[in-house]
């Protein structure tokens, strides 16, 4: 039976190919989507949600606007890697759906507490949205299947040299939802760093010859050029769709259920992922976390769920 989810996103480029994901995959059964502001300001984020599912036909998913920004931050976006608008590359259609008229904390609220199995939540983006649902609506806390994030890394960071970026824009939350004792899965940089988008990856991705490969195809040219002049990394790694995997096809990624903590304060730490993976703070384990990611499995699940969209 398919998972129910909730994917909480801020398109960008990388979002665009995790909705697909959820949405074409036979094992995901995507029944709203809410948007933050992260990558770009929250009126971008919320029209390229539906620009993501109008280019591949899916209807019916409702598309709601959540936290324009952190909880206790001012917003910083990342135009350098996708655009002013988000989406860089490709003309953008208009959306087929309006955006919902609920906030994101009520669409969440609702999807959760009116689903007869437990539903989860996928986090593409700065867990606000997240984050303040669980804060003020407790009624949720038992009814939350799981929530998957991507964003930390057990390494390194991509947006200060310990930060990555989802972490950074508002590790208050981040803490808030790791704390509350729902199952919560961090999916890094250490792993989504393996999911490259190489030559090979763009052509089997292109030759799948439908309308949602095309415009995907036209994202990656613009991503990959703006992650070798921003990071010198020429094949863009497409984050977003690894943690869709974690639910879409958990053989494909290795999980370690480990301690993890969230620098709020540090002077040049805020925002870091401190990932206990040796055990030497003694504290009980609170995560999962991603180690290990099977890179030709994943691009073949990614590669036959946009076959299965328009």
């Amino acid at each position: 039976m398919p998972v129910p989810v909730i994917v909480d996103c801020d398109p960008g480029h990388d979002d665009v190919f995790a909705l697909w994901l959820a949405a074409g995959h036979p094992s995901l059964d995507l029944l709203a989507v809410t948007t933050v502001g992260g990558n770009v300001p929250l009126e971008h984020t919320s029209r390229n949600a539906r620009i993501a599912l109008t280019i591949a036909a899916v209807a019916g998913v409702p598309v709601a606007a959540g936290a324009a920004g952190p909880i206790a931050r001012k917003l910083e976006t990342a135009e350098s890697i996708h655009g002013e608008n988000g989406l860089g590359g490709p003309d953008l259609p208009e959306p087929a759906e309006p955006l919902d008229d609920r906030s994101a904390t009520d669409l969440i609220a609702q999807t959760v507490l009116g689903s007869p199995e437990p539903v989860a939540i996928i986090a593409t983006g700065p867990i606000t949205n997240i984050a303040i649902a669980l804060r003020d609506r407790p009624e949720l806390l038992g009814r939350i299947r799981e929530i998957v994030w991507m964003g930390g890394s057990t390494e390194r960071g991509n947006w200060t040299p310990y930060a990555e970026f989802n972490a950074w824009v508002d590790p208050e939350a981040l803490a808030l939802v790791v704390g509350s004792g729902i199952r919560f899965t961090m999916v890094g940089l250490n792993v989504t760093h393996q999911a490259l988008v190489t030559g090979a990856v763009r052509e089997r991705l292109a030759a799948i010859g439908n309308a949602t490969a095309r415009f995907g195809d036209e994202l990656l040219e613009f991503f990959c050029r703006t992650n070798e002049e921003v990071f010198g990394m020429p094949d863009g790694p497409l984050h977003d769709p690894v943690a869709v995997a974690v639910l879409a096809d958990p053989g494909c990624l290795e999980l370690t259920h480990t301690r993890l903590d969230i620098e709020l304060a540090g002077t040049e730490t805020v925002g870091a992922t401190s990932v206990d993976l040796g055990g030497v703070l003694r504290r009980e384990p609170n995560a999962w976390v991603a180690a290990g990611l099977d890179v030709e499995r994943f691009w073949t699940g990614l590669a036959d769920a946009v076959a299965r969209l328009a």
